[in-house]
């Protein structure tokens, strides 16, 4: 199990519109396989904002990872226009959860 993140950059003048879009992109990520979908706003930067979701393994997460970026989706693809930069500017990681020792 992974935990990925995705951060961007909105275009004030396009908030509305990418807050719509938002529900499209979330239920397409369901479709691809995400689960325990997240969806934040940075407190103190109105216009950045982070989702949060988890996927079942690397492979999902390079899937999901090449079709937010893709022209050529045709959900993913409406973001471009609203996300400060494009495409390009949409940062994308994956984790791998680590168990802490308690035995220093």
């Amino acid at each position: 199990m992974l935990t990925v993140f995705m951060e961007y950059k909105v275009n004030p003048e396009t908030l509305q519109s990418y807050e719509y879009e938002m529900t499209s992109v979330i239920d397409e990520l369901k479709k691809l396989g995400a689960a325990d979908i997240q969806w934040y706003r940075a407190a103190d930067q109105p216009s950045l904002y982070v989702e949060y979701f988890k996927v079942i393994d690397k492979a999902a997460y390079e899937t999901i990872k090449e079709k937010r970026t893709s022209r050529e989706h045709p959900v993913f693809s409406k973001l471009f226009p609203l996300v400060s930069g494009g495409a390009e500017k949409i940062h994308c990681w994956a984790f791998e959860k680590m168990n802490i020792k308690e035995d220093f």
